[in-house]
């Protein structure tokens, strides 16, 4: 079935139960606090700017950009992309491209001018929607990305290239297409996140997005009653299909703006939620604020809140520790995945196996796993290799790249590039990206087992291994650690602390800066590769 049945479903069963909020605690609303069919409400200005839409009017709004869009001349199979903030509009409009039996590109919106283009051109873009803050990028290359295609724009002050969202939906109907889709048509084209150059295009059938669907909802028992916190961005698939569990369960999510501590915890609160998936950095800034007495859990009613899940990178089991002290009634879970695979979940740990806290899991929903050596067999239990996944999530192909689908998809396998090891009990532990391993006199050293051993350190916020170049060695460990707010440290102490490592584990040059993370949490390695890598190629050159 197309995903989209489920939208109609809840449409019909809850049209007037609450499907979506908007919430920004850091701006004040003096607009409206629901969306009935484009009628104003004015509250109090002191109030923080909050929307909702009814699974109705979700239906409907959907409804209404999808039959826009087939009066455009939009047919099965062109491309429509999104380039937005998150927002009430998104989930409306990405369903309206999915009912008309087009393809939705969601773009990230971190994005540059000269990115914009060239996913666009990569994806074959017939139409694009864009937000306000996007204007600038957009108007960069406006002769190119104008030539062909229907610009959409989204809020106040339509600039000329482009037409206006809410003038163009308006007076559209507001009842379903008679569009037959199924799950073998095409659905959505998501991006990788081009950590070697420019992203790769990966196209999904609307069957991968039914088994993220009913697989999220599934892993979390996601219920009727439940209440889903949604903070990452909606262009990733991990943000997207979390939420997908409360369309398969039809039950409330609040899109948050924001990761402060304070207004995370002031959410759950205020909208009673009951899932929250957050990234390690944010669970750690919650972790800091309540150690330090910056928050008080007196303060908020969480008695409701019962699962905090994890995905996007390596989880320190340490972090879960200190996680259950101050929440002992939560349940926890992780998640891997990646955009091949649809998103999170292809292994996930599992509520019920917390004290395997530090693997990424077991198989998920109707997903196989193996781990391959480089010439693709199998290796023993317990050796390292490169983790393979298989199931109804795998993606199409690379659109317009057959040589990497090639080297990605064999046999239906699907090879993340990750590298992994399985336990006697059957659980996978993610050991490194493979482009990660770094190779010091011979040894292959594994980035993630250093950073884990390291956030151990009380007063260590955050970390982040790399090789650099060594004329010796080949390469040599690097440590950039970044310092919890208000304290000090000195690097002899960092020494100390790793003297517990096996000598060719510890690093060999620490550096004391802040961590780049990218929109969903991921350490942005070939960044600080670039940033320290080519220095010290430099300075050795100067020596040399």
């Amino acid at each position: 079935m197309p995903v989209t049945d489920f939208l109609e479903r809840n449409a019909k069963l809850y049209p007037d139960e609450v499907a979506l909020v908007e919430l920004n605690p850091e701006e004040k609303d003096t607009r409206r606090t629901s969306w009935k069919e484009y009628e104003l409400i004015q509250p109090s200005r002191f109030e923080p700017y909050r929307r909702e839409i009814t699974w109705g009017v979700f239906d409907e709004k959907a409804n209404r950009f999808a039959n826009m869009l087939v009066s455009r001349g939009v047919k099965k199979d062109d491309k429509v992309a999104i380039l937005m903030y998150n927002c009430l509009e998104w989930l409306p409009i990405y369903f309206g491209v999915l009912k008309t039996g087009a393809i939705a590109v969601p773009f990230n919106f971190r994005y540059d001018a000269e990115e914009i283009l060239y996913c666009t051109e990569l994806a074959e873009v017939d139409v694009m929607v864009f937000g306000s803050p996007f204007i600038g990028r957009i108007e960069a290359h406006a002769e190119r990305l104008c030539k062909g295609r229907l610009l959409i724009y989204v809020g106040d002050g339509c600039p000329e290239f482009a037409e206006s969202y809410h003038e163009l939906v308006a007076d559209c109907s507001s009842q379903p297409l008679d569009i037959s889709l199924s799950e073998d048509d095409y659905a959505a084209i998501y991006f990788s996140s081009g950590t070697t150059g420019f992203p790769k295009a990966i196209l999904h059938k609307h069957r991968s997005l039914t088994q993220a669907a009913e697989m999220e909802q599934k892993h979390h028992a996601t219920g009727r009653e439940d209440t889903f916190l949604c903070i990452p961005p909606l262009y990733h698939t991990g943000a997207k299909f979390h939420w997908m569990g409360s369309l398969v369960a039809g039950s409330k999510a609040v899109l948050l703006k924001g990761t402060k501590p304070e207004n995370i915890l002031s959410a759950v609160s205020s909208e009673q939620c009951t899932i929250v998936w957050l990234l390690v950095p944010w669970a750690q800034d919650i972790l800091d604020g309540l150690d330090s007495g910056e928050y008080q859990l007196k303060d908020y009613e969480l008695s409701q809140w019962r699962l905090m899940h994890i995905g996007a990178q390596p989880v320190p089991p340490s972090l879960i520790k200190r996680w259950k002290e101050y929440f002992p009634n939560h349940d926890y879970d992780t998640n891997y995945g990646l955009s091949e695979s649809t998103g999170p979940g292809c292994v996930h740990l599992g509520m019920e196996n917390i004290h395997k806290v530090g693997a990424i899991g077991i198989p998920g929903y109707r997903w196989e796993c193996k781990i391959v050596d480089e010439n693709g067999n199998a290796v023993e239990q317990g050796a390292v290799g490169e983790l393979c996944v298989k199931g109804p999530g795998v993606m199409t192909c690379y659109y317009r790249n057959e040589e990497a689908t090639a080297e990605t998809i064999r046999d239906g396998w699907l090879f993340t590039g990750d590298m992994a090891m399985q336990d006697e009990d059957g659980f996978y532990f993610l050991v490194d990206r493979k482009k990660d391993v770094i190779v010091s006199g011979g040894e292959n050293i594994y980035p993630v087992q250093i950073e884990d051993f390291l956030r151990r350190f009380d007063k260590v916020k955050d970390v982040a291994v790399i090789g650099l170049p060594d004329r010796r060695l080949g390469e040599k460990t690097a440590a950039i650690i970044e310092i919890k707010d208000g304290m000090e440290c000195e690097q002899q102490e960092i020494e100390e602390f790793c003297m517990e490592l096996p000598r060719y584990k510890r690093p060999k040059e620490i550096i004391f800066s802040s961590i780049p993370r990218n929109a969903t949490g991921k350490i942005e390695k070939p960044k600080l590769r670039k940033m320290y890598g080519a220095d010290q190629l430099v300075a050795q050159e100067n020596r040399g």
